[in-house]
């Protein structure tokens, strides 16, 4: 099958989309589908599918191939801000939901914020990782990672808020890696508190693999990939309750935190750095949800999405 898979994030870019974009088409391609990848999609007759990922930012390409070829599979995969944010507000999103034939979400929870009509048309496609790092956490002290460019909806410095809670007899570490895409959130520095800004991805999870846990603090994610990264090498997660966690890490995960709460947040930070038995309980845990995140596994669950 020729295949358009359409992305909003350029050739180049560092964000999840295009990241999660180029792992599809090699899935696809593996598979024997011709697969090209692009941020707009042009009237090509050749195409046989449109795999768009993004409802509002990918709107223009959805609309005109349902227009152009009204008869073909459009498949729509919806991200966070699609699913938490603009469905609500934007009816170009609502417009390409009812275009597309079939959707994909990035974990269970967010089956439940589709309209009832459109739930059957949707596949859960949980996002893998390749890498083969392991986890190595540094011999002295307790890192803890953020990693991810800084945006507004990451919540990015809630760690580096959370270090004024800690005791200040532990010797723990806050690492933040990303690139820093507002200018509001340049600010902060505190003692034990690091920032090496926007990396190469395979830094990044070297940085990764180097931490005891990794926090992610979002107020909104459709299913970040990042915390897939640090099941695969096996790095416990903080995680702040939003439904893009739960989704992954599943309701009886037992280190969530309310969002935007840096207290709690201290609290499960200091818990994973001094209580060994709470610590073991994270290993076992992420071990557990390894296999979920296991390119094979991701790649049969896209095929079954477009097979519908």
């Amino acid at each position: 099958m020729n295949i358009a898979l359409v992305t909003p994030a350029g050739s180049g870019s560092r964000a999840g989309n295009r990241h999660t974009a180029l792992r599809w088409a090699g899935f696809l391609r593996k598979a024997g589908h011709a697969v090209s990848v692009m941020q707009q999609w042009r009237p090509d007759p050749r195409t046989e599918l449109l795999l768009a990922l993004h409802a509002r930012r990918s709107h223009d390409s959805i609309r005109l191939f349902a227009q152009t070829h009204p008869g073909r599979p459009l498949i729509l995969a919806l991200t966070g801000t699609d699913i938490y944010r603009d469905l609500d507000h934007s009816a170009e999103a609502r417009e390409s939901l009812r275009l597309a034939s079939r959707f994909i979400v990035l974990q269970r929870e967010a089956l439940s914020r589709l309209p009832k009509s459109r739930r059957s048309l949707a596949h859960v496609v949980i996002q893998s990782s390749s890498t083969l790092l392991r986890h190595r956490p540094v011999k002295r002290g307790f890192r803890v990672s953020v990693i991810g460019h800084l945006r507004e909806e990451k919540d990015p410095l809630r760690a580096l808020h959370a270090l004024d809670h800690v005791p200040r007899d532990l010797a723990i570490e806050v690492l933040q890696v990303g690139a820093s895409l507002d200018p509001r959130l340049e600010r902060g520095s505190r003692p034990g508190y690091r920032r090496v800004g926007g990396v190469p991805h395979a830094r990044a999870l070297a940085y990764l693999a180097s931490s005891h846990a990794m926090v992610i603090s979002s107020r909104m994610e459709g299913g970040a990939n990042v915390v897939s990264e640090a099941i695969r090498i096996g790095v416990p997660v903080l995680a702040s309750r939003i439904p893009g966690n739960v989704g992954l890490l599943g309701r009886g995960y037992p280190a969530y935190f309310p969002v935007g709460n840096e207290r709690a947040l201290a609290r499960l930070m200091t818990r994973a750095a001094t209580d060994a038995g709470f610590y073991r309980q994270l290993k076992r845990c992420i071990a557990t949800l390894r296999p979920l995140v296991a390119p094979a596994s991701e790649s049969r669950m896209l095929l079954a999405a477009l097979r519908g």
